[in-house]
């Protein structure tokens, strides 16, 4: 990926160095944390066992991806949510996507607010680069609002070690990159990198692009709505269905990555040969499927939350084939 003379984003907070530990100990502060149950607020009584929460994290550490509201939901599921028979995923009533297919220049980056990342204070590479694709997604995604005739918010990311506290919880390292719509903040460690690499066996810088990219897209699913109305429908429908939900969210998530790909490099020329072949591995060796055949032995397709490694690969594929925000519409498709 051509990055080095790109700007960086204004939007990234440094926290590394801030240590990821609280009271001598590695923090992760659960509300109730004495106890071997974790009470949630407002419930009387009950709780959900710490060894679920520990099976959650493992399940996020070997995923690499996290939305934290899914643990509140399965939570919620725990303590007497009656499941629905039904598995597939509930219809939703999402606007539809608009027509976005026109590729177009975004402006060059010279904004004043938009620094190289080494006068902004970040000096290290992975941190430099880091900036730079979020600048690189904002340029798009600030085009692709206007032609909505919306005004792009931009996301903040936050560079952290070990241990952070956002507004959807505490976030560590084995969850990987997350976006928590609460506070509207991409989460990374950066040896999430290093992870994806060794364990997951997908190198390559632009590998490490499509991660932040699929990130931002969670935050263009909140300023568009979809994300809250996914959210409260998966409270009231059986585990299964909300694991069909989320699946429709994500793939949409890869879809949205694909798309800014094909816009960014139709803008600035950001993509190298090979490039698109480093995102498509790195969808091919976190689907859902791959995961539970390296973890469990067998695949079970109801408990997919983020689509298999064909799915997760076609819909980045179609995003970036097309550059149209209306072929990324998950939740009418009749196919994922």
């Amino acid at each position: 990926m051509r990055w080095r003379d790109r700007e960086g984003s204004r939007n990234v907070e440094d926290h590394r160095g801030r240590g990821g530990r609280q009271g001598g100990r590695f923090g992760f502060p659960l509300p109730g944390g004495r106890g071997r149950n974790i009470r949630l607020p407002g419930r009387r009584g009950g709780g959900i066992s710490l060894w679920t929460i520990l099976i959650l994290l493992a399940f996020m550490y070997f995923t690499g991806k996290c939305d934290p509201g899914l643990i509140l939901q399965e939570i919620t599921r725990q303590q007497g949510q009656v499941p629905s028979t039904q598995n597939k995923a509930p219809r939703i009533d999402v606007e539809p996507l608009p027509d976005t297919g026109r590729d177009f220049r975004t402006p060059e980056s010279n904004n004043l607010n938009a620094p190289k990342p080494e006068a902004a204070g970040i000096k290290d590479e992975l941190g430099r680069f880091t900036s730079v694709v979020l600048r690189e997604t904002e340029l798009v995604w600030q085009k692709i609002f206007k032609q909505m005739g919306k005004t792009y918010r931009e996301p903040t990311l936050r560079l952290f070690e070990n241990y952070t506290q956002t507004k959807c919880g505490p976030g560590m390292r084995a969850m990987g990159p997350f976006y928590c719509p609460i506070d509207q903040k991409v989460y990374i460690d950066l040896a999430f990198y290093s992870q994806l690499k060794r364990q997951f066996g997908a190198p390559g810088d632009f590998a490490q692009a499509y991660v932040i990219a699929h990130e931002v897209g969670h935050h263009v699913q909140t300023l568009l709505g979809i994300s809250e109305k996914v959210q409260r429908l998966k409270t009231r429908v059986s585990k299964t269905q909300a694991n069909a939900l989320q699946v429709q969210m994500e793939l949409q998530a890869d879809c949205f990555s694909g798309l800014w790909a094909r816009h960014a490099d139709a803008a600035n020329k950001i993509l190298e040969e090979g490039d698109l072949n480093e995102a498509l591995v790195a969808a091919s060796k976190i689907g859902d499927d791959n995961i539970q055949k390296k973890t469990q032995g067998r695949v079970v397709p109801e408990a997919f939350t983020h689509g298999s490694s064909e799915q997760r690969m076609r819909w980045f594929k179609r995003g970036y084939d097309t550059g149209n925000m209306r072929s990324c519409d998950t939740f009418n498709a009749d196919k994922l």
